[in-house]
């Protein structure tokens, strides 16, 4: 465990922002630099919305976990992204809410995480400590790799339904390996299985803004993939989509927290929706 944690804050570079990070400091969390919250800055700047879309993502990532738990019975999770990093306080991380929820024993969650930052910290302050959440670090660009991690292929168990949410699509830049990627995970997973996906968009940024962003985000996070409804969509294709289907992740089943979507769901700049594998 230390010689891992070691050899990750050696590769960690605190002056280059990270979407992981940037993403816990602009819902107010602490696993961030200055560089991240410079970057939330900037992004305000341009369009004023990278706070409420930060907590939006995290809000709806939290309802995934908890219906998927309680209502679908899973007790395996594969969370391939910005899970393990995100702004959410302790306690009420996404294995806090699969614990708290699922009924199972045989409760299960590993991370993958491509942040250094985020894989030492969680080695060091999560796993130690329960036997029920284990962290790997690996790229969503790299999947095979990923399914043949001898923690993801042991800890969980692949013979029988699991969830997998892949939070980090916007690395997929390649739309052909975006869909090497779903029917991937819909190979290697068991019948009844679920995908969840989270996607970038710039669907309900005002054209006039549109320049500055772009500009922003080829200077700041290049390759960072941005897609429209219809694309996600296609992604998505032959898989049965949970209700309510793709929509703004904060619209994505509100009532179950009690929450109200709001005037204007599309400000949170991300679709999300939640898919059974066939």
């Amino acid at each position: 465990m230390r010689q891992r944690a070691v050899r990750n804050l050696a590769k960690l570079d605190t002056t280059q922002a990270r979407i992981t990070r940037i993403l816990d400091a602009a819902a107010g969390g602490k696993n961030n630099f200055l560089a991240d919250k410079d970057m939330v800055r900037y992004f305000d700047q341009a369009a004023p919305v990278a706070t409420t879309a930060a907590r939006a993502v995290l809000q709806f990532l939290s309802r995934v976990v908890r219906h998927l738990a309680a209502a679908e019975g899973v007790d395996q999770f594969l969370i391939v992204g910005s899970g393990v990093s995100s702004g959410l306080s302790e306690g009420h991380r996404l294995h806090d809410i699969a614990r708290h929820t699922s009924t199972s024993p045989a409760l299960r969650v590993v991370y993958v995480e491509n942040d250094p930052m985020a894989v030492t910290m969680a080695q060091a302050t999560i796993e130690p400590f329960t036997n029920v959440v284990r962290v790997v670090e690996g790229d969503v660009r790299e999947i095979d790799e990923i399914i043949r991690d001898r923690v993801v292929q042991t800890f969980l168990d692949w013979d029988r339904p699991l969830a997998v949410l892949l939070l980090s699509s916007y690395s997929l830049d390649d739309d052909e390996y975006a869909h090497y990627v779903i029917k991937r995970l819909r190979h290697a997973a068991a019948k009844g299985s679920f995908l969840g996906l989270l996607q970038t968009t710039f669907d309900a940024i005002p054209p006039e803004l549109l320049p500055a962003i772009r500009d922003l985000l080829a200077m700041t996070l290049p390759g960072l993939a941005i897609r429209s409804r219809d694309e996600v969509q296609a992604l998505l294709e032959g898989l049965d989509l949970v209700e309510p289907g793709l929509v703004w992740v904060p619209q994505w089943r509100p009532a179950e927290r009690g929450l109200a979507c709001g005037d204007e769901p599309s400000a949170a700049g991300n679709y999300g929706a939640v898919a059974r594998i066939p």
